[in-house]
């Protein structure tokens, strides 16, 4: 029986450093958005399930994992278990690097956490961003990342170009266990769509708002209404770390408010497919990165 008639289905573990690609690939893969892209470090801050279905031929579990770094705080150390825990449970390990540089310290951190764990599972190296790299320096970044990881298989690939994705995805098929779907057909993530919106919302912030803003956002839904053919009606809080930050979010005559409103409305419009009414405050939680019961809250 040849590949093409067994069908094969599994969880995939995306992993890397932070803002190397891994939720701009999954996005590609899937032909859909469903995780947020910035070009900020540590955008993904939970593990999120991006299900792609072949109907006769495979159904992969792309799990998208928090960029694995040195933590800084404790939400810096959840964020590591969860790509610690994804490795635990999945079929196969996507190792997403940045070919554009050597390996750094956060790519041999993960590198490290592979070896501590001991993992039989076949490891995918996707070297990313081929596309703004010179040709001449590809075999030398190959050898420099295959160097740490000898049992991997290297693919080249651009998650934005969409270079080498199908080769990928055989190389995916190939190795995933035999086995019926998990998912139905149709679904493309394991989250609700208030959480996909709290994410855009976040998305929204982190590309408009100054380096020193992000990383203390963070996005609760307070609501998230139905009204029929009027679409949806949400209320949301952005949380922030400190005082400063508040004029700087909000911005002269709330201008920076409303155009965060703006384009996470948009985003959220073209998720779920129709009209969204969006309402946004702000509101000062200090220090909620070290704040277990804050993080709790929060879903962390």
């Amino acid at each position: 029986m040849n590949l093409e008639q067994i069908y094969r289905s599994g969880f995939v573990a995306v992993m890397g450093k932070p803002n190397v690609g891994k939720s701009t690939l999954i996005n590609a893969l899937l032909g859909q958005k469903i995780a947020a892209v910035t070009p900020r470090p540590q955008t993904t801050r939970k593990r999120q399930m991006g299900i792609l279905t072949l109907a006769s031929m495979m159904q992969v579990i792309f799990v998208d994992t928090p960029g694995v770094h040195q933590p800084r705080n404790k939400l810096g150390s959840l964020m590591n278990e969860e790509a610690a825990q994804a490795l635990r449970e999945c079929d196969l390990i996507l190792f997403v690097a940045d070919v554009t540089q050597p390996p750094t310290e956060d790519d041999l951190l993960l590198v490290g956490l592979l070896r501590e764990a001991k993992t039989r599972r076949t490891i995918i190296l996707a070297l990313n961003k081929i596309d703004l790299l010179e040709p001449d320096l590809l075999p030398t970044r190959q050898d420099e990342f295959a160097s740490q990881i000898p049992n991997a298989i290297v693919i080249p690939i651009s998650a934005s170009a969409g270079t080498n994705l199908d080769v990928l995805l055989h190389t995916i098929q190939e190795r995933l266990p035999a086995g019926d779907p998990f998912f139905p057909e149709d679904q493309l993530t394991d989250l609700y769509e208030r959480d996909l919106a709290a994410d855009l919302i976040r998305e929204a912030a982190l590309n408009l708002l100054r380096d020193e803003v992000p990383h203390g956002i963070a996005v609760r839904i307070d609501q998230y209404q139905e009204r029929n053919e009027h679409g949806a009606y949400i209320e949301a809080t952005l949380f922030l770390e400190r005082e400063s930050h508040k004029a700087i979010v909000i911005g002269k005559d709330g201008q920076m408010l409303k155009k965060i409103g703006t384009l996470a409305r948009q985003a959220i419009e073209e998720m779920s497919g129709r009209k969204v009414y969006l309402q946004l405050k702000v509101k000062i939680r200090k220090n909620w990165r070290d704040d277990e019961k804050v993080l709790r809250q929060f879903r962390y």
